[in-house]
Formats: structure tokens, C-alpha cells, sequence
């Protein structure tokens, strides 16, 4: 994809008129896709270079303490700490830190840049991973924290050469939830066989549900429905009783979450925030269009979720118990996620 200078003239005009407006809302006005911001800067603060996590994130591992972000349509999820224990993996790859911690899906990691932007405080530095059709999957913002001259050998290191191509594949079309009536019955057998909430895709994969089908046909004690303000009840809940939690967010490249309690809670016109030092949460609380409470049998016992969905069935963030290693325990999770359907009428 060779940008043309129609194109480019477009987006220096609309830089010019909106200077403060973020890159992915500032992508949406001019209809095109955000790695195309990106990719008409290159050569002026911006550099294209290696998407492969397996090579990319150990060093991403050297630049210290950084924010990562990870988003959806509907969720940000933005994380401070230090990439650290990074596991490779051609399907699924890992971030296992304290603090920072992925599932990486590397088909997904397709377009890569390193971003140095001038700001009021000095350069604004960010590594941005996009998908096959220049979404964002991944970001990853330095601050005053980290180490500017590992981000700048980062950026050499797997510099991509000058030229190499950048063809952005037509985003996919959202697929319509998928239940299969006929495999009920033995979606709840295997559901109550299940001895790992990491068995529960392939089982439905395989029975030829997605997510929010299952979720919909399994029915209680498995899954059951709340309504749509459970999400930002759950959180608040959390917050005022010093539960321990995991957020869960996601795109098809990445998934980030959060361990630990919440503790500032702003909501904002239709945002309700989480703004804490080391974690904030966006959400747009107006697009949780279903959530469900859903039980999966563990060897540690069930495993507890609140899940919101939005109007066209995409998963926009899930809650779940944090456990302590080597505890079992998440009653004070466990109790809140229950009493969330007498909270919140459906």
C-alpha cells in the first residue's frame, strides 16, 4: 500500500484541525484505518518495525517501567509495570509479570511501529502493534520511568527496511452469535465435566457454539443473564468492599488483565473509569448491551465470571475472582457476583 498524496495531504489537514484528538478517533473521522496514521508518518518520528511478539517483546522486556494498553470498541485497559516472563508460542504467546499480564495471539501481530512524538513534556515515545487490517491490538507508551536508550536500540534492532510492504487486508464483518439447539443437552454434560475454565473454548468450538451462544443455551446453574448495569455494579462493589478481582479486555490479538482491588471509580458522561496509579479502565458503560453470570467447574472449585457483551454479541470485558497462588478461596467474589442479580433487576 503506497499512501497517495491525496491521502496524506488529507491527514496533515486534519492533524492541523484537530491536533489534540487521539489517533484512533482521529483515524474513524478521516475513515481510515489507525495504522494508516501511522504509516503516512513514517520517516518523521515514526518507524516500521518488527510485529513478531517472539521478537519483539523480549525486547520490549529492556524499556523498564512502561503503560501497556489494550482495547476494544467498547473497553481500554491500560497497565503499569514492566514486561517480564514472556513465553513464546505460534498459536498463544505470554506476558506473565506482576503487573503486566498477556495472552498474545501472534497471527495478529501483524504491523508494528515505533513512535517518537514531540510533547509538552518532552518526546512521547510508544512501540503500536495493529492487525492484518491496521486495528490496534497492542500499545505500549514509555514515561519518565523508562529507559529511552533501550527504546531507541529497540528501534534500530528490528527496524523493517525501507519500503517493505504494507497492504492492509478489509476488516472482517461481525460474525452472528452461533448455538447449535440440537447439541444442548450435550453442551451441559461437557460443561459439567469441565475441570479447567481453559477447556470451555475448545468444548464449544467443537459442539459449534461461540461464547454468548453457549451462554445462552446452557442456562443455570451454568449461565445466568443480568442486566446490562451489573458490569459497573460489580466494579463498585468491588471497590467499596477491597474485593480482589482480574479484569479481563481484549481484541483478536490480545488480551490484558488486571489482578488485584479497585479503588477510584469516576464516571464520566458515558465512560465509567477506573483510575487508579498502576491500572485504569475505560469503559463505555452505554454499550454493555447483555451481561451473564457464568459458572465453570474447576479442580479448585467453580470459577465465577461476570461478563458483559455488546448489541452485536462481542465480549467487551469479563470480571472474575482473583485467587491468591496456591488458595482456592474467592468467597468474597464469589458472594458479590451472586448477590449482583438481586442488586441489579434484569
Amino acid at each position: 500500500m503506497i499512501l497517495s498524496i491525496e491521502l496524506a495531504e488529507r491527514i496533515a489537514a486534519a492533524r492541523a484541525e484537530h491536533p489534540r484528538m487521539r489517533e484512533r478517533d482521529l483515524a474513524d473521522h478521516l475513515g481510515i484505518a489507525e495504522a494508516t496514521l501511522l504509516a503516512a508518518d513514517v520517516g518523521r518520528g515514526v518507524r516500521r518495525i518488527v510485529a513478531d511478539p517472539a521478537r519483539l517483546m523480549p525486547e520490549v522486556g529492556k524499556l523498564g517501567d512502561v503503560m501497556a494498553l489494550t482495547r476494544n470498541d467498547w473497553c481500554v485497559h491500560e497497565r503499569r509495570g514492566q514486561y517480564m516472563d514472556f513465553h513464546a508460542g505460534d498459536h498463544a504467546a505470554m506476558v506473565l509479570g506482576p503487573e503486566i499480564d498477556l495472552r498474545i495471539f501472534p497471527r495478529h501481530w501483524v504491523h508494528a511501529f515505533a513512535v517518537e512524538r514531540p510533547g509538552e513534556d518532552g518526546p512521547r515515545r510508544s512501540i503500536q502493534v495493529f492487525d492484518a487490517s491496521g486495528d490496534a491490538v497492542h500499545k505500549v507508551h514509555l514515561g519518565g520511568g523508562s529507559d529511552a536508550d533501550a527504546f531507541a536500540r529497540l528501534s534500530e534492532a528490528l527496524a523493517l527496511p525501507e519500503g517493505a510492504p504494507f497492504d492492509l487486508a478489509p476488516r472482517p464483518a461481525p460474525e452472528a452469535v452461533r448455538a447449535r439447539p440440537d447439541r444442548v443437552a450435550e453442551l451441559r454434560t461437557a460443561w459439567a465435566g469441565m475441570t479447567d475454565t481453559h477447556q470451555f473454548l475448545a468444548l464449544t468450538s467443537r459442539l459449534k457454539f461461540d461464547r454468548l451462544g453457549a451462554y445462552r443455551s446452557v442456562g443455570a446453574p451454568w449461565a445466568r443473564p443480568l442486566a446490562p448495569g451489573a458490569v459497573v455494579e460489580a466494579l463498585t462493589r468491588a471497590a467499596a468492599e477491597g474485593v480482589r478481582i482480574m479484569v479481563f479486555v481484549g481484541n483478536r490479538g490480545c488480551i490484558q488483565i488486571h489482578s488485584g482491588t479497585v479503588h477510584r471509580l469516576e464516571p464520566m458522561g458515558p465512560w465509567f473509569n477506573v483510575l487508579d496509579q498502576r491500572f485504569n479502565l475505560h469503559l463505555r458503560a452505554d454499550k454493555v448491551a447483555e451481561v451473564w453470570l457464568v459458572r465453570k467447574p474447576t479442580r479448585r472449585g467453580d470459577a465465577i465470571s461476570v461478563e458483559g457483551f455488546d448489541a452485536e454479541g462481542r465480549l467487551i470485558l469479563q470480571l472474575f475472582g482473583k485467587r491468591a497462588e496456591a488458595e482456592t478461596d474467592t468467597a468474597a467474589w464469589d458472594a458479590l457476583a451472586e448477590g449482583l442479580a438481586e442488586a441489579v433487576t434484569a
